[in-house]
């Protein structure tokens, strides 16, 4: 499965992510559909010019290679070009083909996306500049986008507060949402490993560190006292400003995305009660999500009001093929779990994936496995953010896990 992950990183997603890039006008094109047609004049997501710089600079890490480099600088320039509101603070929602602004407004869980891709560029590069680009946005979210039960989420250009249509769906209008708690609490996360790991070459900055590490705590609170239901087995997911629930829905996909990614967050916190707070729930998580949501060699998307959605969501398979491994690595006697990423990733590799020349992965498929048509491969949330972790996540494992993977 490592190597396979490997070969499908570097000749299935770095080639067709390389071939997106506007050379142009900057950053990366928006949209390609499900016939294969580039859009070169569709709008450009920041979330997405965010998570394409995470992902090159992740893989020029990972994969040691120098000339990912060059597609880690173009989205970095654009991102601070272009994406940044220079005047008001903060990354806009959304872009022109030509990189200027075309939805104004900002979002948290955006700032949290620009902070978690401009941390790993940090890390790659050692540019000082795009570490106090992502410590500026983070003032942003702490001094403009919270209240006190926690973090507000969307607002227009001045950070004036507006319905929260970007994140809120199923009928609902949430003023909080898990899903931009959890990213929030990523981006910081990444922010801290970056802080702690160049602590010495970064004269200044230990009380940032030290303030980082308490909005995780904060955070992880949060998530266990407010949005962890130990009686269903699972995080409830749209709320209003008081972390009151407002619909019974069970998010599948974000609840082995989380399982994995609070374990990473209080591995770097390094906190001992935390991490002792906090595993138990996400123990619970996988474990409900293993005998609840994993069907036929893959991942159901959700449950709202007891019925569930059928279609198989690309982002969901790779985040439960790392939850997974993440979870049989903290208990080895769970070869279920080990099975079930692999037989996860081979949906994935066998499904998932489209074989076309010059694709990347279907957006779904449905119960028996094929593409949903008309669905697109790229858009403002589609990207090599969640397929790209799944591989570089299996890489970095592998020396832990070579025998068994």
């Amino acid at each position: 499965m490592i190597n396979e992950a490997k070969r499908h990183l570097e000749e299935k997603l770095i080639p067709f992510w390389e071939a997106l890039k506007d050379g142009e006008y900057g950053g990366f094109y928006g949209f390609m559909g499900y016939d294969l047609t580039v859009d070169k004049k569709y709008v450009k997501g920041c979330i997405l010019n965010s998570r394409i710089l995470w992902f090159f600079s992740n893989a020029a890490m990972v994969l040691s290679r120098d000339d990912l480099r060059e597609y880690a600088d173009h989205a970095y320039l654009f991102l601070r070009d272009r994406c940044i509101d220079r005047k008001n603070g903060g990354i806009f929602w959304s872009l022109k083909y030509d990189g200027t602004p075309e939805e104004t407004i900002k979002h948290t869980y955006n700032q949290a996306f620009a902070i978690y891709a401009l941390s790993s560029y940090f890390d790659l590069t050692g540019k000082r500049e795009a570490l106090e680009l992502a410590l500026s946005l983070q003032d942003v979210i702490e001094e403009r986008c919270t209240d006190e039960y926690g973090y507000l989420e969307a607002f227009d250009a001045e950070f004036k507060p507006v319905d929260n249509e970007k994140l809120s769906e199923n009928g609902v209008m949430a003023e909080k949402t898990m899903n931009t708690l959890l990213h929030v609490l990523e981006a910081y996360t990444e922010l801290l490993r970056v802080l702690k790991k160049h602590a010495d070459k970064l004269p200044g900055l230990k009380d940032r560190e030290q303030k980082t590490a308490g909005y995780l705590k904060k955070m992880l609170d949060t998530f266990a006292d407010r949005i962890y239901n130990p009686e269903l087995h699972r995080q409830e997911v749209f709320f209003d400003r008081t972390w009151n629930s407002l619909i019974d829905l069970h998010s599948y996909g974000h609840d082995i995305e989380t399982a994995w990614l609070v374990d990473r967050c209080t591995e770097i916190l390094g906190d001992a009660a935390y991490k002792a707070k906090t595993a138990p729930i996400t123990n619970d998580l996988a474990d409900k999500i293993y005998h609840r949501a994993y069907v036929n060699h893959s991942l159901l998307n959700e449950c709202e009001r007891g019925k569930d959605d059928t279609k198989r969501v690309w982002w969901v398979q790779a985040e439960a093929v790392v939850s997974f491994v993440n979870s049989y690595q903290k208990d080895r006697s769970r070869t279920d779990y080990l099975e079930a990423a692999r037989d996860i990733f081979r949906y994935v590799m066998d499904k998932q994936t489209d074989k076309r020349e010059g694709s990347e992965w279907f957006m779904w498929t449905d119960d028996e496995g094929r593409p949903i048509p008309d669905a697109p491969i790229v858009e403002p949330w589609k990207c090599p953010y969640h397929n790209g972790r799944m591989c570089l996540e299996l890489i970095k494992r592998g020396e832990q896990l070579e025998s068994d993977l």
